[in-house]
């Protein structure tokens, strides 16, 4: 098994409950600490984006409180990658995984090796589907409600009857979760709105753009597109604005990013479901103290999404 050498010297620091403002990890340390810091390795898909970021300062700031020693790490959407994060952080024996796979499906193999060494497993925000592997716990938005609350705000914005479109990341679970609320929130609330496309545009702005500058040539009288997240909404804002249609067309995104909130107060985006990403955070370091501590935590832990609009 081969050891990333940055990695493993980040753990060998932390695991002194030595102070470490680097952006590979750091620790953190309490009187309860005194006794042995326990040390939790964390890869998360994206580290760059806002989302994620927020997240992570939640985990930081509830690990803070007990002592706990984090090393995150950034998968940069690569399965290979974080594939092999998890085999540093079994090498480096930490005393639980969090991850929030890139690849729900091929991630399992790596979530059975460190089943095999006996380190427990946490997913965040994005859930494992494979077949192999167990998760102690799942922590997320609840996204087939904040799906529902996106079509509440498409169906005020648009009115009874129109097309509108999805720009959709399908092979994400949280993604399928988002889609399935939307779909039956238009059921429920508008049903004469009529989903006229749903194109994978990847989660990425300038997939977006480019998805939604078709979807516009192939349904011109689009009033409305839900991106299942800011930057899927953001890029049909590029791609609205270069058609000469802003203010025209209804966009809502999910997250509520600082960039999308600038968008919807300047009405280039009607609004978005907000997930609270710091609370998901603080929630998987609460879950997993849970379980250092005898507990047995719940499979699936549910953070409530709201709506934000200007």
């Amino acid at each position: 098994m081969k050891l990333n050498p940055l990695l493993c010297a980040a753990l060998c620091v932390t695991l002194a409950a030595c102070s470490n403002a680097g952006s590979s990890g750091s620790s953190a340390s309490s009187p309860s600490s005194n006794k042995g810091t326990k040390t939790i390795g964390v890869s998360i898909q994206n580290r760059e984006a806002q989302f994620y970021q927020g997240m992570e300062r939640g985990m930081r700031a509830e690990a803070s409180k007990y002592g706990y020693s984090l090393v995150v790490v950034d998968a940069n959407r690569d399965n290979a990658k974080q594939q092999s994060q998890v085999e540093d952080f079994i090498s480096s024996k930490v005393d639980a995984i969090v991850l929030t796979p890139y690849d729900s499906t091929a991630i399992g193999s790596a979530i059975a090796e460190a089943n095999r060494a006996n380190i427990p497993v946490f997913t965040a925000d994005i859930a494992s589907t494979s077949k192999i592997g167990t998760v102690v716990a799942h922590v997320a938005s609840d996204n087939v409600q904040g799906g529902m609350q996106a079509a509440k705000l498409i169906c005020k914005a648009v009115g009874s009857t129109g097309a509108v479109a999805i720009l959709d990341e399908p092979e994400v679970t949280s993604v399928q979760d988002r889609v399935k609320g939307f779909r039956a929130g238009l059921k429920a609330d508008c049903p004469g709105v009529s989903i006229v496309a749903d194109v994978d545009a990847g989660g990425e702005r300038t997939k977006a753009d480019s998805s939604m500058s078709d979807v516009l040539q192939s349904n011109p009288n689009v009033k409305g597109v839900f991106g299942i997240n800011d930057d899927s909404a953001l890029g049909a804002v590029s791609a609205i604005k270069a058609a000469g249609q802003t203010g025209k067309i209804a966009v809502v995104g999910y997250d509520a990013t600082p960039e999308a909130r600038a968008a919807i107060k300047s009405g280039a985006m009607y609004g978005d479901a907000i997930q609270y990403p710091e609370q998901i955070g603080k929630l998987t370091i609460d879950t997993i103290h849970d379980y250092f501590s005898g507990k047995t935590p719940p499979k699936i832990v549910h953070v409530p999404v709201g709506a934000y609009t200007r």
